[in-house]
């Protein structure tokens, strides 16, 4: 009998979930709304119901989901399947594994839902072909995934692989997570913004007012909008970004060595005017070069199913 699995990316707003085949392919998918102000064991039962909705709409017999992964926001405590810290939803210490899993009667396991992607773009997306990649995600922060010789690495108790706050600029700009100059905040969509903005302000005659508008219509392909209409306020803030981006993938690169950096989130829909300028920088600072152990940059290409793909997958690891 052929075994399918069920992934759950579990969001502030919506639930998404799906079931997917051994080869990765997508049976059929679904959302239901969070609904983050009621007690978790509500949310755990209807994450519950959407697998066992999903399975009936599908045509699956009884038995054939042999285990449903989850993607969760926030720091997990993988191994006991507890959402330790979820500031999208407000949650501590809260035991979801566990409350889905008597309600299916399934395997159910969980990871952060940054490495939920990662495990979706490697196992069936864009990362499918290497053995080792790192994932980026460029959105309102910057999240990300590890895996290596096939398989995702968390850290101690499952709280590693938080790439966005690696500092690159030592006293810079103030980060959510309270420290200053990391990663995240010049390389997500938020500090491309942010620069855009400062830029504007800066310079009246740009012609990213026409493309925005207002500061407050702002938002990440403004900057590219501006430097494709010759403007070069907007082309400075481009290369100021593409540039800060690139010490952090150095980094990476250099502690981890994959043979991909994957990268994903609403900034890379630039695709080569993004990525070709960043293979360039990245390029001459690779340690030892980059001939030996080459590093390919591509843009991820699963979008919002890369969660739900990567949680199946988990439960396909770990069934």
């Amino acid at each position: 009998m052929k075994k399918y699995y069920a992934g759950l990316d579990l969001g502030g707003t919506f639930v998404k979930g799906g079931i997917v085949d051994e080869q990765g392919r997508i049976v059929i998918k679904d959302k239901i709304p969070t609904g983050r102000e009621r007690p978790y064991g509500a949310i755990a039962a209807d994450m519950a119901q959407l697998v066992k909705d999903l399975a009936s709409r599908a045509g699956l017999q009884e038995g054939q989901v042999a285990g449903v992964g989850i993607g969760s926001p926030g720091l997990i405590d993988a191994e006991h399947g507890v959402i330790v810290y979820s500031n999208n939803i407000r949650w501590e210490n809260v035991p979801l594994c566990g409350a889905v899993q008597e309600r299916l009667g399934l395997p159910v396991c969980i990871t952060n839902d940054a490495n939920a992607a990662a495990l979706g773009e490697h196992f069936c997306g864009a990362g499918k072909q290497f053995g080792s990649m790192v994932f980026i995600t460029l959105g309102t922060g910057v999240g990300g995934g590890v895996i290596l010789n096939g398989e995702l690495f968390e850290g101690f108790r499952s709280a590693g692989g938080e790439i966005g706050h690696m500092v690159i600029e030592r006293g810079g700009w103030d980060c959510t997570c309270g420290r200053k100059g990391c990663f995240e905040a010049y390389a997500s969509a938020t500090g491309l913004i942010r620069r855009t903005r400062e830029s504007m302000v800066a310079h009246k005659e740009s012609a990213m007012w026409k493309i925005a508008g207002s500061l407050e219509n702002v938002d990440g392909k403004t900057a590219f909008d501006g430097m494709r209409a010759g403007d070069a306020a907007a082309k400075q803030v481009v290369d100021e970004y593409i540039s800060y981006l690139a010490e952090g993938v150095i980094n990476l690169v250099n502690i981890f060595r994959p043979e991909a950096i994957v990268l994903g989130g609403g900034v890379c829909a630039e695709g080569e005017t993004l990525l070709a300028p960043l293979r360039e920088k990245v390029s001459p600072w690779l340690f030892g070069g980059a001939d030996y152990a080459p590093v390919a940059i591509v843009a991820a290409s699963l979008g919002n199913d890369a969660g739900l793909c990567g949680a199946a997958r988990l439960a396909m690891c770990r069934k």
